[in-house]
């Protein structure tokens, strides 16, 4: 049964979100306006449109937990507290970057904020929470993991296997499927003959719901429900369906509704129901201006960083990586 209701919103949590859903919204349009002058040296994509999942469930998580996240990661690497200016120098390619500008925006990490990854890859970021999440069993912590995915990745056998396994041994992570709809242009119609994720979740004795609406305020109280009944010791694993829209194209800056594959009026309810607009509006006036200038602040902080930092030396390419060829031995990962 897909989730309804949800409680209602203090002032104080209010307003964190919005500056959670702002600050996000603002940095990926920045992203977008500056990627055509090809400073930015990755490919993007982009989480406009999509923000309030990874603000609902950052937000219920704390510090020591760990997030894994998809090629479309900058809304849950900003949500769970990653470094800012190392993410956008890490687009720039810059060695100041999260990943010393080897990784670009579809590798971002900072493991201080507990984002240990994000993944280009379909399928590959789900073992690697469940293994962590495990680990964290083994060792007696009360921590969980979360791995994000879109509706593509539930196509895959590696995410299938790694649930199972995660029922199986009852690890600590928690499952987010942030369903736009969408694989590439591939609707989820064409791929599959029902829409049903949470429910196959399900099918293997895992905990799972759907909220339909992209409510920032249930995606919050869902996430720090079931992560509270992880840390209780009532075991995992737990799943969450959110069904969302992307309103950019699939890689890249721009809208797409003239490529055949969806159409504007498709996307006219998700924008009448944008949670950045939506709390803007709950916010008081001159807080919200405070807010936005704060952010915004930041931000152009953010992209001088990343313009100013230098490009990493050559020597840069022979480290963090398994083997270094020059010398035939293994190479010192730092």
């Amino acid at each position: 049964m897909a989730v309804r209701g949800g409680a209602s919103p203090d002032a104080g949590l209010t307003s964190r979100f919005y500056r959670m859903l702002f600050r996000i919204r603002r940095v990926e349009e920045e992203v977008a306006r500056v990627y055509p002058t090809d400073k930015i040296k990755s490919p993007i994509h982009l989480s406009i449109g999509q923000e309030a999942v990874s603000v609902g469930v950052c937000a219920a998580l704390r510090e020591t937990d760990v997030v894994f996240a998809t090629l479309r990661g900058h809304a849950a690497y900003l949500a769970k507290g990653g470094d800012l200016k190392k993410m956008i120098a890490e687009l720039y390619g810059k060695a100041t970057g999260c990943a010393k500008g080897k990784g670009g925006s579809m590798h971002l990490i900072d493991a201080a904020a507990g984002i240990m990854s994000t993944g280009a890859i379909i399928g590959t970021i789900e073992p690697q929470a469940v293994g962590y999440a495990w680990a964290l069993k083994l060792q007696g912590k009360n921590d969980v993991a979360v791995s994000f995915s879109g509706d593509g990745a539930w196509e895959e056998g590696s995410v299938f296997e790694s649930l199972n396994f995660a029922a199986l041994k009852r690890v600590p992570v928690l499952y987010i499927c942030e369903n736009n709809n969408l694989a590439i242009h591939s609707r989820l119609g064409a791929r599959q003959p029902v829409s049903n994720i949470y429910e196959r979740a399900r099918a293997y004795g895992v905990p799972a719901e759907r909220i339909e609406d992209m409510d920032v305020f249930k995606i919050y109280e869902w996430t720090r429900a079931a992560v509270a009944d992880l840390r209780a010791g009532r075991p995992g694993p737990r799943f969450l369906e959110c069904l969302t829209y992307r309103w950019r194209e699939h890689v890249g800056p721009n809208e797409d509704f003239n490529a055949g594959y969806r159409s504007r009026s498709e996307a006219e309810p998700w924008f009448a129901n944008d949670q950045v607009a939506r709390l803007a509006a709950m916010v008081p006036a001159a807080e919200r201006e405070a807010i936005e200038e704060e952010v915004l602040a930041e931000i152009r902080d953010a992209f001088d960083f990343a313009e100013r930092s230098p490009f990493p030396e050559a020597e840069e390419l022979y480290t963090d990586v398994f083997a270094d060829e020059r010398h035939g031995t293994a190479a010192h990962v730092r």
